[in-house]
């Protein structure tokens, strides 16, 4: 069978992932995100560690900060990420294992290997890129396997625009000048979110809507969903 194709927009998060890779870098390894420091990392690491998983795929992995956060908790940890030289930079600060491969790639990548949790935090950007890699989430978990999304607030990303499903163009906002070539990124309402768990054998536990102290606004939006014991 054929790859799917992919849509210019969802290649051009890869590009620009690809372009900015030292910066992002040194901003996380740093704690220069402010939402990051003060509320959303904490947020998925005591999501994930909540179920007790014995081992645990991280999704769209970055440099690796999940991964070594968790290292000392979890006895199996595997990251994947599109980019490279991501994947380098992970490599080379330990705290698991990782692979480079795309959300398309995912399941021959893994040759069936399992997890008790797959994490994706802040890392579905794309349109199609996503949807193929919903439908292959069941595969790779074990029966009972838990995915954590977390990602922009539907209701707080949307701003002044239209709440519709849409691509928007993307934004180094906050970020220092060094960051180049932002990428556009899809916008997806909160039923549309909630389609993707329901229509890919998933059943949706929970959602937490971590707030910022200094906004007191939502930071972010977590969905925990459950492999389906029928699929």
């Amino acid at each position: 069978m054929d790859k799917p194709q992919q849509s210019p927009n969802d290649m051009k998060i890869v590009e620009s992932w690809s372009k900015n890779v030292t910066q992002w870098t040194l901003a996380v390894r740093g704690q220069h995100i402010e939402s990051r420091r003060l509320v959303t990392n904490r947020a998925i690491i005591e999501a994930i560690l909540e179920q007790s998983p014995r081992s645990v795929l991280d999704i769209g992995c970055g440099e690796g900060w999940l991964l070594r956060e968790l290292a000392s908790q979890v006895p199996e940890l595997l990251g994947v990420d599109a980019v490279s030289s991501l994947i380098d930079a992970a490599k080379a600060a330990d705290g698991g294992d990782f692979i480079v491969a795309t959300f398309d790639e995912l399941a021959n990548a893994l040759n069936k290997r399992q997890f008790d949790v797959a994490v994706c935090n802040f890392s579905l950007l794309g349109q199609v890129s996503v949807e193929h890699l919903f439908v292959a989430i069941p595969s790779v978990l074990n029966p009972a396997g838990v995915l954590i999304v977390q990602t922009l607030h539907p209701q707080v990303a949307c701003g002044d625009l239209a709440y519709v499903d849409g691509w928007r163009e993307g934004s180094w906002d906050g970020f220092d000048s060094s960051f180049v070539e932002p990428a556009p990124w899809y916008f997806r309402t909160l039923e549309s979110w909630l389609a993707l768990f329901s229509n890919n054998g998933l059943r949706l536990l929970e959602m937490r809507e971590p707030v910022h102290p200094k906004t007191q606004k939502p930071a972010s939006i977590i969905f925990i969903g459950i492999k389906d014991a029928t699929e």
